[in-house]
């Protein structure tokens, strides 16, 4: 499952996260975050939709996250 930060206020934490693909596109999952309070919902995307988002910077894709210290 790939995860993309989404472009949001300075106060809000935003990503989605491609749960599966279709022929029209993708099912994501948006979670966002903001003063402390977590919303998801799940939801269709269209394969040329996400190619724009991409293209322009609304989205990018988020590294990897550390899940241990050396």
């Amino acid at each position: 499952m790939k995860c993309y930060c989404i472009r949001c206020e300075p106060d809000r934490v935003e990503y989605l996260d491609i749960i599966s693909e279709n022929s029209e596109g993708y099912i994501i999952r948006v979670t966002r975050i903001k003063d402390g309070y977590e919303k998801v919902i799940e939801e269709p995307l269209s394969r040329r939709l996400f190619d724009l988002c991409l293209k322009t910077g609304y989205i990018y894709q988020a590294e990897k996250v550390r899940t241990s210290v050396a």
